[in-house]
């Protein structure tokens, strides 16, 4: 379904909830804001989270993007959306899916399947960047949406977290490429890794400079322990409060 305009833009200095709030005192409540997190890296699964939050005095305040904030903030805010959310959920989906069918398929599919998984159904859709096609509600797609939407800034709280934390489970298994660090992302200390041992199962094959180490490593490093796969993959998880 088409998104359908708003009759008028909330103006950016009036705060993280005028999208919601416009939206709903149009009819269009409740809202749901969805964003992804691990698009931009070249190991590590993509995880996409999707929130409904309170509005009045069940706010949250000090929200914005994930980016933005220092990891201990990140982790309160992750406690208190997942405590105080009306709805929230987040989708993981491994690395092997993202070389077998693409990054940006990925990201839409698992959108789609996190605003889902919703304990509730919104009535409307703000989404960081792209729109969501597929939908059976409007939606509206929306440049920096996780710093002009407190429902698109939380959903980036929850992909960044839960995804920071599974990298962190992943270093355990592969401490040789740094992924506590820089969580999976191309940095010089992580193309460095990629030259002395190659990919292991969770880098992207897809991505040239994966595929560029492991031609010149002839092999892939697998972990004993896991097999190559992602804590949690493939999971959905929600709650409301």
């Amino acid at each position: 379904m088409k998104g359908r305009p708003l009759r008028f833009t909330p103006r950016r200095d009036a705060g993280l909830y005028a999208y919601e709030r416009a939206l709903e005192h149009a009819g269009f409540g409740p809202v749901a804001g969805v964003d992804e997190a691990g698009r931009g890296a070249c190991a590590g699964p993509l995880v996409i989270g999707a929130v409904i939050l309170h509005g009045g005095r069940g706010r949250i305040e000090g929200l914005t993007d994930s980016k933005l904030l220092t990891p201990a903030r990140r982790e309160a805010l992750y406690a208190e959306i997942t405590e105080r959310a009306r709805a929230w959920s987040v989708v993981v989906v491994p690395c092997h899916d993202i070389d077998r069918i693409g990054l940006h398929r990925c990201n839409i599919t698992g959108m789609r399947r996190a605003l889902a998984a919703l304990a509730e159904r919104p009535a409307y859709v703000l989404s960081d960047g792209f729109p969501v096609p597929g939908l059976e509600v409007p939606g509206l797609a929306m440049i920096k949406g996780d710093q002009v939407a407190a429902c698109v800034a939380a959903a980036s709280i929850v992909a960044k977290v839960t995804r920071d934390r599974i990298m962190t489970e992943l270093h355990e298994r592969y401490p040789e490429y740094g992924f506590d660090v820089h969580k999976g992302y191309v940095t010089k200390t992580h193309g460095a890794a990629l030259d002395t041992y190659g990919p292991c199962a969770e880098h992207r094959f897809s991505y040239v400079n994966v595929g560029r180490a492991l031609r010149d490593n002839g092999g892939v490093a697998l972990g004993q322990e896991t097999g190559g796969e992602v804590p949690g993959e493939g999971r959905t998880e929600g709650a409301r409060a």
